[in-house]
């Protein structure tokens, strides 16, 4: 939907509504399983005290255990902590019911993450009555329709930023609307590191300008934002915190890649090659569904003790699993020689350089061995569609290493929601 040019007349106008899911990942587990409720969870990525927690219930938080702490220090903080394996496909499953629940009420403009969606309002619902009327209806739908445990904090305010700001003000369960004639005085309450946008480096520039509080930084010039910052994001920060709805910026899909922390088992640099490859099997299978070629292939790795490597190749644009997997042996040779074939912790891949078909000149495609491409191309895509139809690794290229989560790579980043599909490539 294309947005109107901001004006100071829609800084002043109720024009978003944000919805952000409590404590996501625990409560669809307290949600599918009653014995976890009313109790202390955290959600982990394996069953070991080395890891970290990436979700919290609201009763392992009062104990002071958030995302990132690590589960030997949370056991101290909470020695009944119930640890419970992540499960990426349940989350996201759940997602799309709830994305089907919201639209049952308004239309969702953008979703933001798993667990995040931002709704615009119309002329006729930007009344504060109205707006909240729409709030209620959704959190109701989503108890009725989608389970009790299942509950969102909502902001209504003039634009995307500050609507998703308000949903940080009261949670679990909150409701708060940012009116557009003093919604300042509301901002001015927080810390700098409150607002989305302000990470560590940022809040340094600002306190060596001189800019502590929120306050101060509003009654900045939005040049002067521009200059700390030191690009057009800090101009743009300083209109957002004032209410302006700024148009969004179009993105275009640059990488396609998968990562995962090693499984003990599969830690030796001889076993974390078989993770690798079906990581990389995984992210050529999204390159075909996205109708994408990529020209160059990263390889990452983090070894036990602490040293990280990192190595890129590039080749003819392809999206065939045997050129990519070609690319990977070379890349974890050269790993090899140079960890001196030491344990790994974690193996990540990416594909980058992406190009849709009708953008690559036949000259960039190798013109050797046509018939050979072309038959490579063929065996990868009817591995898509068996896989498709009778389950994920009904066909594989070698070893496909089991995990204690299930799945090998498929799993929920910050800001990008995996679709069902992957979970069966």
């Amino acid at each position: 939907m294309e947005l109107p040019q901001p004006t100071f007349a829609q800084a002043r106008q109720l024009r978003w509504l944000f919805f952000d899911l409590n404590s996501y990942f625990a409560s669809v587990e307290q949600q599918d399983r009653p014995e976890l409720r009313g109790k202390p969870v955290a959600v982990v990525p394996m069953m070991t005290d080395s890891t970290c927690a990436i979700a919290a219930s609201y009763e392992a938080k009062a104990y002071g255990i958030k995302t990132g702490t690590k589960i030997y220090e949370a056991k101290k903080l909470c020695p009944g902590l119930i640890c419970v394996l992540a499960r990426h496909n349940a989350y996201v499953a759940y997602h799309h019911r709830v994305i089907a629940e919201v639209e049952k009420h308004i239309p969702i403009h953008k979703i933001c993450s798993i667990d995040e969606a931002a709704c615009f309002l119309m002329e006729n619902e930007r009344a504060p009555d109205v707006a909240l009327r729409i709030a209620a209806n959704i959190k109701q739908g989503l108890k009725a329709n989608i389970g009790e445990h299942i509950r969102c904090s909502i902001g209504i305010a003039p634009n995307m930023f500050l609507a998703k700001t308000a949903t940080d003000m009261q949670k679990p369960d909150g409701l708060v609307v940012l009116e557009p004639e003093n919604f300042e005085q509301r901002l001015f309450a927080m810390k700098l590191s409150d607002l989305c946008g302000i990470g560590k480096n940022i809040e340094h520039r600002l306190n060596r300008a001189g800019i502590f509080r929120i306050e101060q930084f509003w009654n900045l010039s939005p040049k002067h934002a521009r200059k700390i910052w030191g690009s057009v994001e800090g101009e743009r920060f300083w209109y957002r915190l004032h209410g302006y709805d700024l148009p969004e910026q179009a993105t275009q899909k640059r990488v396609v890649g998968h990562s995962r922390v090693l499984d003990p088992a599969h830690r030796p640099s001889d076993q974390a090659h078989d993770m690798a490859r079906q990581l990389c099997i995984k992210a050529c299978a999204r390159l075909r569904r996205y109708g994408l070629y990529a020209r160059q292939l990263s390889l990452g790795v983090r070894l036990v003790d602490g040293p990280r490597w990192h190595g890129k190749r590039s080749f003819s644009p392809a999206q065939d699993n045997r050129a990519i997997l070609k690319a990977l042996q070379d890349l974890w040779q050269a790993m090899q020689n140079d960890t001196a074939k030491r344990p790994l912790k974690k193996v990540a891949v990416s594909l980058f350089d992406l190009y849709e078909r009708d953008a690559i000149s036949l000259d960039l495609f190798e013109t050797a061995q046509p018939q050979a491409r072309q038959k490579h191309s063929g065996i990868s895509h009817a591995m898509d569609a068996l896989n498709k139809r009778f389950g994920a690794n009904t066909v594989s290229l070698g070893l496909c290493p089991g995990t204690s989560a299930g799945f090998v790579g498929t799993k929920i980043a910050f800001s990008r929601v995996p679709e069902l599909a992957e979970f069966d490539e």
